[in-house]
């Protein structure tokens, strides 16, 4: 069982969680989607021990990462990871009051952020949120050369991939009833984004 160790959450791990502990109430369920290495749930298990955390993935071998840093952290509030596509029409969970997701949108198709919005908006509660963490351009500009070059290489290797616009975003969070509550301003020219599910069910 590989257990993979990536620089980015190990970076921004620490900065996440103390917004998390600042946005999440005292206890309830957090499905990370696209969990990657498992960094970022280990790291959140053993400091929100009123928080069960459930890691969830769809490559093969981010799952077999999430599982050996399941393993290793031996956390009774950590679960073991799901094969989650955001895409699919059903999730392998129940109502949550809290998801979260770092760095998917910007190199994946559109339609993964679409399926991403959609499918919390279906499963959050009412009042839940989903936090949202990554680099965005805001009123179509990048925030930082290193974005715009970082972008350039993302649609280099695939013309659908991309730094998204925060306004984009927002917009189709909206649609599916989902209001922007707040942006943070995070480490290394990225932001969060937390929405909050007016109501249960996917937008027309």
């Amino acid at each position: 069982m590989t257990k993979l160790s990536w620089a980015a959450p190990e970076r921004n791990k620490q900065p996440i969680l103390e917004l998390l502990e600042r946005l999440l109430p005292s206890s309830g369920t957090l499905l990370e989607l696209a969990s990657g290495t498992g960094q970022h749930v280990a790291h959140f298990a053993q400091h929100l021990p009123g928080w069960i955390i459930q890691p969830s993935d769809v490559d093969p071998a981010n799952l077999e990462s999430i599982q050996a840093w399941v393993r290793d952290a031996s956390l009774p509030n950590l679960r073991e990871p799901l094969r989650l596509d955001v895409n699919d029409a059903d999730w392998p969970v129940a109502p949550l009051p809290a998801i979260f997701n770092a760095n998917l949108i910007h190199i994946a198709p559109w339609e993964v952020a679409v399926g991403l919005v959609s499918g919390a908006a279906r499963y959050l509660a009412p009042g839940g949120l989903l936090v949202m963490y990554g680099p965005f351009r805001i009123g179509g500009e990048h925030t930082a050369a290193s974005n715009q070059a970082f972008d350039d290489s993302l649609r280099e290797r695939d013309p659908r991939f991309g730094v998204r616009d925060l306004e984009a975003v927002v917009a189709l969070a909206a649609r599916h009833a989902l209001e922007l509550q707040e942006r943070i301003e995070m480490p290394a020219n990225n932001q969060t984004l937390v929405f909050r599910a007016k109501r249960t069910g996917m937008a027309e």
